[in-house]
């Protein structure tokens, strides 16, 4: 009978110290963001050709071709330009983007019709980038200081384990939340479902067409296509990634402001 008595007693306690070792949703869903981050970390830089695709509501399509530039920051948000080189109607049009951890993301906008550089503020974020379904939020800061967590299951998506994942942000934005669905074996977002601030869902990105990458020793996971569908107008962009580098290194007075011009 003793036995019997120290055996409940050990697995009360053994219960008891699992019970309070639980990760809450919230717990969980945040140590997953800070996984995807120490993995997708250490690339150093990137430089890619690149197409953005804008197919209008009747499957009209429209071509960009772009350059982009990415540089990573210790301690803080990467920096990243945009530059478009055709058609015409966008050409030499440039974006230098600052992401912050904390702070409000910088963004710059250098238009060459009237050779100006013009700052998205704030209240702009939520705006179209050039007319595509990507907002200038959706090409700034992913930073996890952002947002709250929330994991909200386990599931499977195209044949893959993925975590789903709820982010809200903390400041002002064009969304209510974002939920995103996380691949566990490569560490990265397939897709995202942002919804508005009336918390009806506005779009949604797939990520695919993914390739791994060698930087230092460690290995790294790219997506070299999003694809956003507006569910409310219909319209969809994609970004198409070719002839991409990773383990760039980039001479930092590139990504300042003055650069632009």
């Amino acid at each position: 009978m003793r036995n019997l008595t120290l055996v409940t007693t050990f697995v009360f306690l053994a219960m008891s110290i699992l019970t309070a070792k639980a990760q809450t949703p919230e717990e969980k869903g945040l140590a997953i963001a800070r996984d995807i981050e120490a993995a997708n970390k250490g690339f150093v830089g990137e430089e890619a050709k690149m197409k953005m695709i804008l197919i209008d509501a009747h499957g009209s399509k429209v071509e960009r071709a772009m350059i982009g530039k990415v540089m990573e920051v210790e301690g803080d948000g990467d920096r990243s330009l945009s530059i478009f080189e055709s058609p015409l109607d966008v050409q030499g049009t440039m974006m230098l983007t600052w992401s912050k951890k904390e702070a409000d993301d910088e963004q710059w906008l250098f238009l060459p019709s009237v050779r100006r550089v013009k700052r998205i503020t704030s209240r702009q974020q939520s705006a179209s980038f050039l007319g595509s379904e990507f907002s200038y939020e959706d090409l700034g800061s992913q930073e996890v200081e952002k947002y709250n967590y929330k994991w909200l299951n386990d599931e499977k998506k195209n044949g893959h384990d993925v975590w789903v994942v709820e982010r809200v942000p903390k400041k002002t934005s064009g969304y209510s939340k974002q939920v995103m669905y996380i691949r566990k074996d490569i560490k990265s977002p397939v897709q995202v479902d942002y919804y508005d601030r009336r918390n009806e869902l506005l779009k949604s990105a797939i990520f695919d067409e993914f390739k791994a990458y060698t930087v230092g020793g460690k290995k790294l996971n790219r997506s070299h296509r999003i694809h956003m569908k507006n569910l409310q107008t219909k319209k969809e962009s994609i970004f198409q990634w070719e002839e991409r580098k990773l383990g760039v290194t980039h001479n930092a007075q590139d990504f300042e402001q003055r650069s632009l011009r």
